[in-house]
């Protein structure tokens, strides 16, 4: 079966490092997902009970799904690949895709967690929905559009709505998402997605991570409360198209 690079990016980390950081859940919990009460037991069906690993070749192995990491030791540097072995019918051109836009998040955020917190805790907030009527997809209702072709490693320079005036650098970009870092987040990263219009989203849709570092409690519950507000004012459930 043909295979089909989802992802490739460099993370400067030797290769045992990273090979450890995608098998050990305790370091997985660091960088795979968000906060979630099922959490512990995604990482456990994933990477550990449906997962192989080739302890030669650095490879793991998703069982169901078709998908494999694919590590390439480079000195010091370790280039990270995420494939799929799939026989493709379909063009997938303008689709947005669930899975592999999830595993592009992913392991940005475990470059971001290996290169600049040594896999630290993090807290991680996930907001998901549909546009309500007359509204945007996240990356114009943040105001990100004009800075969204910012060259990942240079800086950006933009105030969210919510208030934050981030001097961060962007991270990276594909046809649907955009991460930058965020300095106040004590140096985590917002990763905005707009997914593709549906019938049931004509207003558009998408999803938001922020990934946060050392904030106290009360640091954190601010932020999460001013971002929940924000989206749950211009976000809600997918809703049907009015008729013609």
């Amino acid at each position: 079966m043909p295979d089909r690079l989802l992802v490739e990016l460099t993370i400067a980390a030797p290769a045992d490092a990273v090979w450890d950081a995608i098998g050990d859940p305790a370091k997985i919990y660091n960088w795979f997902g968000w906060d979630a009460a099922g959490l512990k037991d995604e990482v456990e069906f994933i990477f550990v009970s449906h997962a192989k690993r080739d302890e030669a070749n650095r490879v793991l192995f998703f069982e169901g799904v078709n998908d494999r990491f694919e590590l390439i030791d480079q000195g010091g540097q370790t280039v990270l690949r995420v494939v799929r072995a799939v026989a493709e019918t379909d063009s997938w051109d303008g689709v947005y895709e669930d899975m592999t836009e999830g595993w592009i998040s992913f392991v940005q955020q475990l470059k971001l967690a290996m290169e600049q917190h040594a896999l630290g805790p993090r807290r991680t907030l996930y907001l998901e929905g549909a546009a309500k009527a007359g509204g945007q997809a996240p990356m114009a209702a943040l105001g990100l559009t004009r800075v969204s072709d910012t060259a990942p490693g240079q800086p950006l320079n933009v105030t969210l709505p919510t208030g934050e005036a981030v001097q961060g650098q962007a991270w990276h970009r594909t046809p649907w998402q955009f991460g930058f870092t965020v300095p106040q987040w004590g140096d985590g990263m917002l990763i905005v997605t707009d997914k593709s219009m549906t019938e049931t989203s004509p207003d558009g849709r998408g999803a938001l991570i922020l990934t946060t570092y050392g904030l106290s409690d009360a640091e954190f519950s601010a932020l999460e409360a001013r971002w929940k507000s924000w989206w749950d004012d211009r976000y809600g459930p997918a809703r049907e198209a009015p008729c013609a």
